[in-house]
């Protein structure tokens, strides 16, 4: 049994992923600041040591970490969109909060770190499929800060000899994401409030979609690999799926195989196409997605309807 800190543990992945890491008998504290994560999202509250904190607080983060055997760095300002709009608070959440979750594990001896990557908006419009050799040149500022937190963690691994593993995630998709901006919530909340789906372009953009509870066996077999210095890995599905045929299985999910789409212009920022391979992820860690894309827009309608609540919303 470890003792494990997960920052941003209360977001969508962390309430996805905290049950998995107690069932497996680690003893499990999440770190959150609460801005865009809740304690409702959490299958029992109870169950966990919380601390409600930013990353960026040093102080904070040395009491946090004392006595902790890993950190699961999973807190982020995580919209492209948004990081467009807003590059300054993005770059001070992802590349300056990275740098102090780094620099506090080391400080206090905490000697693996799994970092929450990304997987486009890092590699930015490369030939898709993407792997861990493509060279990254990202479009928005959400990538870039993705790309310097991975920086500073191949850094701090190879001069403080850390275990520090990236892993850069494909679209996470499932349950407890009600309050995410992603395009498969922003459809179904479409759909559910009568509202037409709005796609941005012309549909042909493709994405790489992963359930989240596939994301997370990936997580725990990073975590128990305990590789070490620095490795990066994509966890995706390697499937690309356009914006257009997207939206229309999730009309066909909600039973809604009428309703509307709107097209609106291109967003800045947004790449065209992305899918990547999980080779290496598979090869080393054993990591292998079991659910498809149509089951997982399944379970989150599911967890949509079965919510009227939306905690976290």
């Amino acid at each position: 049994m470890a003792n494990i800190i997960v920052t941003g543990g209360c977001g969508f992945i962390g309430a996805n992923l905290v049950p998995m890491l107690r069932a497996q008998g680690h003893a499990v504290a999440i770190l959150d600041n609460m801005s865009r994560g809740s304690v409702e999202l959490l299958d029992n509250p109870a169950d966990y040591e919380i601390i409600e904190a930013d990353i960026r607080d040093a102080a904070v983060l040395d009491e946090a970490f004392a006595g902790r055997d890993a950190v699961i760095h999973l807190a982020a300002y995580g919209s492209v969109v948004e990081s467009v709009a807003s590059p300054e608070e993005n770059f001070s959440v992802n590349a300056e909060g990275t740098f102090r979750v780094l620099d506090a594990a080391r400080r206090q001896g905490v000697g693996q770190i799994v970092f929450s990557s990304t997987g486009g908006a890092l590699i930015g419009n490369a030939e898709p499929p993407v792997s861990e050799t493509s060279v990254p040149r990202p479009i928005s500022p959400y990538g870039a800060s993705k790309l310097a937190g991975e920086g500073y963690c191949c850094a701090f691994a190879h001069s403080y000899d850390m275990s520090v593993t990236a892993l850069r995630f494909a679209n996470i998709i499932g349950p407890v994401s009600w309050h995410k901006k992603g395009a498969v919530t922003a459809f179904f909340k479409a759909i559910m409030n009568g509202d037409p789906i709005c796609i941005f372009g012309d549909g042909s953009a493709t994405r790489d979609f992963l359930c989240v509870e596939d994301l997370c066996r990936g997580i725990l077999l990073a975590l128990d690999a305990r590789r070490p210095g620095f490795n990066v890995y994509h966890l995706a599905s390697g499937r690309e799926v356009s914006v257009r045929e997207l939206a229309e299985l999730c009309r066909k999910v909600a039973d809604a195989p009428d309703h509307p789409i709107v097209f609106e212009p291109k967003r800045a920022g947004e790449v065209e196409r992305n899918f990547a391979r999980f080779d290496l992820a598979r090869r080393e860690l054993g990591f292998e997605p079991e659910i498809s894309l149509e089951e997982a827009l399944e379970r989150t309608w599911e967890w949509f309807v079965s919510h009227p609540e939306r905690p976290g919303g």
